[in-house]
């Protein structure tokens, strides 16, 4: 069905233009803009008064004149074509084929503004993520249906990061897969190409749905992407049943577009220049992850945002914090010393790890471990600080055995490589090896049954050796 066909604009500025008003026409409707060549862009509604109508254009307005232009109402929003051919293809950030090999085989199309989930409908998220990295499974939980992003800097490694991830999640006492839906936005061809060769190097790339919006596409094509990402994740997850991993990048990207796209509709600027509507705007992408009750399917959310300045309080990470389950935060100064993840042990925190650990879901020492480790590291942060102003040669016995937790801490339980996947047990293991270095009767955050079945074992094997030694040694003298 043809919609409403108006001749000629009122004005150009940049990516928005101005027409006469429809009475037919609905906010975020998508408009198609006709240039003198017959050349056709897409737009979308962003504006309406009683005399005239604001659409932004996602491209670039050149070609355009104010009077032959024209500007078609299609009289419905902004969708995207669904189906099981999503998987295995690549998109741009409106949703149209970038691979070659043209539409998916599909009569159906979703809304990608998505539609309210009511919360009575949600289930709460239990299911135990494994990700086989030491310093998220162990600290920092992942659990099925939560959004928990990571919190970067530029030239952190945050990208090798989310590509283990993606790799190595499942979900523990499952044999069900994950299907991975990757968006780009505004990002460089590099990195596009980084996380393309790695889902094709290590055979996921037919599970994977990806949707790329790079630097140099049209910012507003960056608010579109993620839209379309979430909207294909929802069909595939709460349609197809199946478990669906998000993962998007750089939210800040998406911030700075929603920030560049406000100054230019003359909106009034909140804190550093950003639309007062940030917060709500980046809750409608969050909270479109979860688990809804007569699905057997989920969306997990791992959104990456790179940190201006590796400033934690910057608007993007302060109000993303608010609105997800926690964050993994990384460490500049982890990465310098060369550790990889360089995984912040204080600052990360996922909200919902309590309720996806424990007897039945991992083991039953994981969150007395987590507890101990998040306490030992922290006084660690404390001598580490004392020492710096007094000298490591004046530190008490004990803060000297802080000292070397920290460093065994960060190199044996936060370090490890890219294609490492360790399993929860050997997480956990490692973490007990590691408290060996604590005087005991400072594990205060460990139930003593707890102790005497995971820990004295550990300090047995290691005696040992030495009273195989001393034996040796009496049985040569005894010989001699």
């Amino acid at each position: 069905m043809k919609g409403i066909e108006y001749r000629g604009l009122t004005r150009v500025e940049g990516p928005v233009v101005i027409t006469a008003r429809s009475k037919k026409v609905g906010f975020n409707e998508v408009v198609a803009v006709y240039d003198r060549e017959e050349g056709r862009r897409l737009g979308r509604v962003v504006d309406m008064s009683e005399d005239w109508t604001a659409i932004q254009i996602f491209g670039s307005n050149t070609g355009l004149s104010a009077d032959e232009a024209r500007v078609e109402f299609l009289g419905k929003p902004m969708e995207l074509r669904v189906g099981m051919g999503l998987l295995g293809r690549i998109f741009n950030g409106l949703g149209e084929p970038i691979d070659g090999y043209g539409d998916i085989f599909s009569s159906t199309c979703l809304d990608v503004n998505g539609l309210p989930i009511n919360p009575y409908a949600r289930t709460y998220p239990r299911d135990f993520i494994q990700t086989g990295v030491s310093a998220i499974d162990g600290m920092n939980t992942l659990i099925r249906g939560q959004k928990l992003p990571i919190f970067s800097g530029n030239g952190l490694p945050h990208n090798r990061l989310a590509a283990q991830i993606v790799r190595q999640a499942k979900i523990l006492n499952a044999n069900e897969p994950f299907v991975v839906v990757f968006c780009a936005m505004g990002v460089k061809y590099d990195v596009a190409r980084f996380f393309l060769d790695d889902f094709e190097r290590s055979g996921v790339l037919a599970n994977v749905v990806v949707f790329l919006s790079l630097a140099d596409a049209p910012s507003l094509e960056r608010l579109v992407a993620p839209k379309c990402a979430l909207t294909a994740a929802e069909y595939l997850a709460y349609q197809k049943n199946m478990h669906v991993l998000v993962v998007m990048t750089d939210m800040t990207n998406y911030c700075e577009a929603l920030r560049e796209v406000s100054s230019i509709r003359g909106e009034v600027p909140s804190r550093k220049g950003y639309p007062g509507y940030l917060y709500s705007d980046l809750a409608s992408l969050y909270e479109r992850a979860g688990k809804i009750s007569g699905s057997s399917g989920s969306i997990t959310q791992i959104p990456i945002l790179t940190m201006p300045n590796d400033d934690i309080s910057h608007p993007i990470p302060d109000l993303s914090g608010y609105i997800t389950e926690g964050q993994i935060v990384l460490d500049r100064e982890l990465a310098q010393r060369g550790v990889y993840p360089p995984v912040a042990g204080l600052p990360s925190l996922s909200r919902l790890m309590k309720d996806g650990i424990g007897p039945g879901m991992t083991r039953d020492d994981h969150k007395d471990v987590s507890s101990q480790l998040f306490a030992a590291y922290s006084k660690v942060k404390q001598v580490r600080n004392l020492a710096s102003i007094i000298g490591e040669e004046e530190l008490s016995e004990s803060d000297k055995q802080y000292l070397r937790f920290g460093e065994k801490f960060e190199q044996k339980f936060l370090s490890q490589e890219d294609f490492e996947n360790r399993d929860i047990e050997r997480t956990l293991n490692i973490g007990w090896e590691i408290l060996t270095e604590i005087p005991r009767d400072e594990l205060l955050r460990i139930k003593q049954e707890l102790i005497e079945k995971y820990l004295d074992p550990i300090l047995a094997s290691k005696e040992k050796p030495d009273n195989m030694n001393n034996t040796a040694n009496d049985s040569l003298r005894m010989a001699g």
